[in-house]
């Protein structure tokens, strides 16, 4: 079968590792598959020909029917479009290129910009272009059924799955490795680690992050915490913002900025609690890599968190935006090595049963193969 990914951005991110993994397996099983995102740096874009993609473009919307995005869509049985931008656009060129037939969008967040009246009204319209629609969770599904118009007869609910073994594999490294990436960021051996990996977006509150962490500190048993940001903010200044805020607080220092990582299986390994206080989340693939890893989850209790994390089952739900909440569950965490260690491996546990890699990728070619009976044959 030929495969057309088109996704707006191709640098580091949930959505985009998602994608990721499901071209790796499609490629695995067979198909031709290309990819084309249309702003950002694609830093990924190595990763995806590494994974058996044939072709990795950055593409423009101004060119549509006339360039590179034009061919790349007569070329390709299904079209599967990823985040609201690529969605809306080429639906509508899809369509017009008479590629309409195979055309399917993924939803992998609750994209508040559609509780916009005109941007819901014109979603409801460009929307329902996609033969069918992928929201990755029950959330996303009623998000979308409300905000973007589109009926939950039209839609098929599959959630991300995650190939465990990178991370169970640093989880079970000898501790002299954890030890050395923890001295090598200047955290002792007797620190609680919390670690965030996460864009620097409004959507994720690092700014809350921070007040937490800073009023966790300050209270008893809380000189032990450091807090380990991962990530960057490639389309703005958010993570100049947050520093800003932690050397405000007094915490910038023992709030440690690493900046985009390669190797997060092993700073995740390397840490004891995985936190982040999304204000909304359409799933988080960040939080089923923790979990594989073994830790213990701090999250907000938004939107699709709790059909990952399992409420004092894997880990510990706050209310968003509360900073009072975030902080006491920081040093609750902190306090408890043997809670630690009974909601990390249930985590561990969860993920295997619930959201394997091989069920994602097969559920979503299922969806191709509804829309093209013969693609199983044309491979």
């Amino acid at each position: 079968m030929k495969i057309l990914h088109a996704i707006t951005t191709l640098d580091v991110g949930g959505a985009e590792m998602h994608l990721l993994a499901q071209v790796r397996g499609q490629c695995e099983r067979g198909h031709s598959v290309r990819v084309v995102y249309f702003k950002g740096q694609g830093t990924l874009a190595p990763d995806f020909l590494r994974a058996g993609a044939e072709r990795v473009e950055r593409v423009s919307f101004v060119s549509g029917l006339f360039g590179d995005l034009r061919e790349n869509l007569r070329w390709a049985a299904v079209v599967h479009t990823h985040l609201l931008k690529a969605d809306m656009g080429v639906a509508v060129l899809a369509t017009l290129a008479g590629r309409r037939a195979g055309l399917v969008s993924s939803k992998h967040n609750d994209e508040q910009v559609l509780t916009r009246p005109i941007v819901s009204l014109v979603h409801g319209v460009v929307g329902r272009l996609p033969q069918r629609t992928i929201p990755l969770s029950d959330h996303v599904a009623r998000f979308i059924e409300r905000h973007g118009r589109i009926p939950l007869a039209r839609q098929t609910r599959i959630y991300y799955g995650l190939d465990p073994r990178p991370f169970e594999q640093a989880a079970s490294a000898p501790a002299a490795e954890r030890e050395a990436l923890r001295r090598s960021l200047g955290i002792e051996s007797d620190e609680i680690v919390l670690t965030c990996v996460a864009r620097f977006a409004p959507q994720k509150a690092h700014d809350v992050l921070l007040r937490a962490f800073a009023k966790a500190r300050g209270q008893q048993g809380g000189s032990r915490l450091r807090l380990l940001l991962v990530g960057d903010d490639p389309f703005g200044d958010g993570r100049v913002r947050a520093e800003a805020l932690a050397r405000e607080l007094g915490v910038h220092g023992p709030a440690i900025f690493a900046g985009i990582r390669r190797d997060v299986p092993q700073v995740l390994a390397a840490s004891d609690v995985f936190v982040m206080c999304s204000l909304w989340e359409g799933l988080g693939l960040v939080f089923l890599e923790a979990m594989a890893t073994g830790l213990p989850v701090l999250a907000t209790r938004v939107s699709a968190v709790p059909e990952v994390v399992e409420e004092g089952a894997t880990g510990l739900l706050v209310p968003p935006a509360n900073v009072e909440s975030l902080a006491a569950a920081m040093l609750r965490l902190a306090s408890d090595g043997g809670l630690r260690r009974a909601l990390g491996a249930a985590g561990r546990e969860r993920v295997r049963k619930n959201f394997a890699l091989e069920r994602m990728i097969e559920e979503t070619l299922a969806v191709y193969s509804r829309l093209h009976p013969e693609g199983q044959r044309s491979r």
